[in-house]
């Protein structure tokens, strides 16, 4: 994939993908649940009957969790010199960073330890953003010099010393999994305890059974939406934008080649060639054409914090 390519996507208002999967082994897979819900099944108005299997929120950290290498503690080698920040404990261990964090700069590691220092830089960038309308470009430079992932996958910097804790960024690159056609597998077991099948369970003792639910599907497709009116609207620049917009599909192919396997019994692979359905005509492009492309795009872009990686403190146990 061209610059050129990418620069000709960032003409249209959206990029649409769709991507077909299907259950590694067997037929059944085991959807997202919820504590006071459990799964979440829906019947459309023609009597289909529909499954969430992943939300918005879970891919959203899925796909960022796709561009960490826990091997060498850094971003993927394509990603590498993109600004985030990174919480390190008393020792200096690495805690946690933006791009793992649910909230990103909004984790309390960063803005609730005794290390104000990262809180007090936020809130002098933004001291101008107190009152009045929200400057959304100065908002997108400040998050551009210190974690663009940010940019991509939205912040709520809910913070009332910070601007009035109203910083809101929306998703720019979302995403869903849902099933058609479902009908549901219903399972069970035994914890055994051959030692004192009568002991109290409470306790984890005796034999214990229990249930479980299971789905099969005619059609089970990721969605992928990428909001490139918003990234435009950023006003970043034309290198900001390029670079924004092939991070962007660098996480959902990078998703869809690694990040499939959900849960221990929801393990997916894809079934078929991922599909652009808006802007018609536009093909997905490689993970290894990204790849080739990323590092020069990143270096490109100007206005990151340096050093790329800012770091926090924090004191287990003392904050």
């Amino acid at each position: 994939m061209s610059v050129e390519a990418i620069r000709a996507l960032l003409e249209k208002d959206r990029l649409l993908v769709e991507a077909d999967l299907k259950p590694l082994q067997g037929d059944r897979f085991q959807p997202t649940g919820f504590p006071d819900l459990g799964h979440a099944g829906y019947t459309l108005p023609d009597g289909t009957e529909m499954l969430l299997v992943e939300s918005n929120q879970s891919m959203a950290n899925r796909m960022e969790v796709a561009c960490w290498d826990d091997i060498t503690g850094d971003l993927v080698e394509p990603l590498r010199g993109l600004p985030y920040v990174k919480v390190v404990d008393q020792q200096g261990k690495e805690l946690t960073n933006t791009i793992l964090e649910a909230h990103r700069l909004n984790s309390p590691y960063i803005l609730e330890g005794k290390d104000s220092s990262f809180r007090d830089v936020l809130k002098k960038e933004f001291a101008v953003l107190e009152k009045g309308k929200v400057d959304f470009n100065l908002l997108a430079k400040v998050l551009l010099r210190y974690d663009a992932n940010s940019l991509l996958h939205g912040l709520f910097l809910a913070k009332s010393d910070i601007a009035g804790g109203r910083l809101r960024v929306p998703r720019a690159l979302s995403a869903f999994i849902e099933a058609r056609d479902v009908a549901m597998v219903s399972s069970g077991g035994v914890k055994r305890d051959d030692v004192d099948p009568s002991g109290d369970t409470k306790k984890g003792f005796g034999h214990v059974p229990f249930h479980r639910s299971e789905y099969t599907a005619g059609r089970i497709t990721a969605f992928f939406n990428v909001d490139l009116s918003q990234i435009k609207g950023y006003n970043l620049g034309a290198d900001a934008e390029l670079m924004l917009t092939a991070v962007a599909l660098f996480k959902i192919r990078k998703f869809l080649a690694s990040g499939l396997r959900l849960r221990t019994a929801c393990d997916l692979e894809l079934a078929g060639e991922p599909r652009v359905t808006r802007p018609e005509g536009y093909g997905m492009t490689t993970l290894k054409e990204l790849e080739r492309e990323l590092p020069s795009l990143i270096q490109r872009v100007q206005g990151f914090a340096e050093p790329r990686v800012t770091t926090v403190h924090y004191e287990i146990g003392g904050k």
